[in-house]
């Protein structure tokens, strides 16, 4: 999730106090409902594979086109949110979410539920967005932390229930149910806020550049169809070659594009890319889109290696996921203090150790061990992404002067969301190839299966070796200027040395 609009600094009035904790509770609600829906295909991907049957390498396809779809329109919630206001941007949110969600439970086929993913992405980006800029538009400073720790607390929550929830409905019903259910909460919510978001402020005049949201599209999208077209996951004309290649292309173009219009035009920048010219911003930033990687690719596995391999019920793997994901979200506001008080790098570097060890200990032992050691080894990289997430999201924004502070929550969202989307068709990609090589030669298919997503896993163990070294680089922010207000500029297309104020963590999904 990111903030996409530039933030105001003018406190609410104290009159308006009421009003403000409302419309953040209506937005914190809706967030809620839109964040457990998108785990809840984690655990269902194994009977939705068979009800269509379609392979892992399609079925990945509801989770990675989800985030993929999120990766491209959350940079242009930048624009749509300067265009409307918050009441308009959260209609539009969730009348895209709840058409979504009808498709997906109406679908005929696979395709049809794909398509229904997709849209409800569409509505999820933009009210992750919508959420952020009104908290740093209502709030006044010295109150946004207490408020950023209580959204932390109660979204980090939501993508723990979706896996046990999914796995009691489906122990009991269809998995159509999964999205039936839904439909009356998130139309509850559509007319809620559309009775209390009245009187919000309105939009104003703003430009979208479409040749760059054209590129953002086809550079993420060519690269996350390559990466599954590679295990053919992603079946079609285009090879992954080809589709890699297009998307290198196209990627190269946008931050041409970036840098072009930084120079001449800057109201019509997508992504303020010199962001990235803060290595205090980029490492972070590094960091947690690899965390993302491998913390999604594994987390696609386990399902499979629950239900299929291991014998477990979708229920009962559900509740063995529940622990780890509560434990990263109630650690949310503990790990904002011991920031406060320690700075990132003795966070960070523990939770890096700790999510190696995690995942290692998950890819040597995934069918080894017993079922609480596994719901054990899946507690430790919990918690230790806790300790990675929090730390690196405050560190990498606040070291951002304050005119790039839109541009840099923006670019955390979509890469985090890229990263996870790659993450997610590289370990298939892995866990199939290997599946096939043991398959021809002669070992069992579930032998075979199990097998590859313990390939998988390794994969994305290595992945996390990569996020412990970039750990050992993580800074916290230079102090803040005198006023606290301190928003250096950006000349010659280097940014000045950042002295930003402390940016509190989004959660992590």
């Amino acid at each position: 999730m990111s903030s996409v609009s530039t933030p105001s600094a003018t406190p609410a009035p104290a009159a308006d106090d009421a009003r403000v904790r409302l419309v953040l509770r209506v937005l914190t609600a809706a967030a809620f409902v839109v964040i457990l829906n998108e785990t809840l295909m984690l655990n269902a991907l194994p009977p939705l594979m068979a009800a269509f049957g379609v392979d892992a390498g399609a079925g990945q396809w509801l989770t990675t086109g989800f985030m993929l779809t999120m990766a491209v329109v959350i940079p242009m919630t930048g624009w749509l949110l300067k265009r409307l206001s918050i009441r308009a941007a959260f209609l539009l949110a969730m009348s895209v979410f709840i058409v979504g969600t009808a498709t997906a439970a109406l679908a005929p086929t696979f395709s049809i539920l794909l398509l229904g993913r997709v849209i409800q992405a569409s509505g999820t980006a933009v009210m992750m967005p919508l959420l952020m800029t009104t908290i740093m538009t209502m709030v006044p400073p010295q109150r946004r932390g207490r408020v950023m720790g209580n959204l932390t607390l109660a979204i980090s929550v939501a993508p723990a229930m979706g896996p046990p929830v999914s796995g009691l409905i489906l122990q009991v019903a269809s998995w159509r149910w999964l999205f039936l259910l839904v439909l009356p909460i998130a139309a509850a919510m559509l007319i809620g806020g559309a009775r209390l978001l009245r009187g919000s402020d309105p939009g104003c005049e703003a430009r979208l550049d479409v040749l760059s949201a054209l590129l953002t599209a086809l550079g993420f999208g060519g690269l996350v169809y390559g990466l599954s077209a590679l295990g053919e996951g992603a079946p079609g004309p285009v090879g992954p070659g080809t589709s890699l290649a297009v998307a290198g292309v196209a990627l190269a173009l946008f931050v041409w594009r970036q840098l072009s219009l930084a120079r001449r035009d800057e109201t019509l920048v997508f992504l303020d890319l010199r962001a990235l010219q803060v290595t205090r911003y980029a490492v972070p930033l590094a960091l947690m889109c690899l965390a993302f990687m491998a913390l999604i690719g594994a987390m696609l596995l386990l399902p499979i290696l629950l239900q299929q391999v291991r014998g477990f019920s979708t229920l009962a793997s559900g509740l063995m996921l529940m622990p780890g994901g509560l434990a990263m979200g109630l650690l949310g506001p503990t790990v904002g203090r011991l920031y406060d008080r320690f700075g990132p790098r003795p966070l960070v570097v523990p939770g890096g150790v700790g999510l190696v060890t995690g995942m290692a200990g998950m890819a040597l032992l995934a069918t080894e061990v017993p079922w609480w050691g596994l719901v054990g080894l899946h507690v430790l990289v919990s918690i230790s992404l806790a300790f990675l997430f929090t730390p690196s999201f405050t560190a990498g924004l606040g070291a951002l002067p304050h005119r790039l502070y839109s541009h840099g929550s923006a670019m955390l969202g979509t890469g985090q969301q890229v990263a996870a989307a790659a993450g997610t068709a590289l370990v298939v990609t892995v866990m199939e190839t290997r599946a096939h090589q043991l398959g021809l030669g002669g070992t069992p298919e579930l032998e075979a299966l199990s097998g590859g997503i313990v390939s998988g896993l390794v994969v994305a163990t290595g992945i996390t070796v990569g996020a412990l070294v970039l750990a050992l680089f993580v800074r916290a922010p230079l102090p803040e200027s005198g006023d606290g207000s301190a928003d250096p500029e950006v000349r010659d297309g280097e940014p000045a040395r950042a002295t930003g104020g402390t940016a509190y963590p989004e959660p992590a999904v």
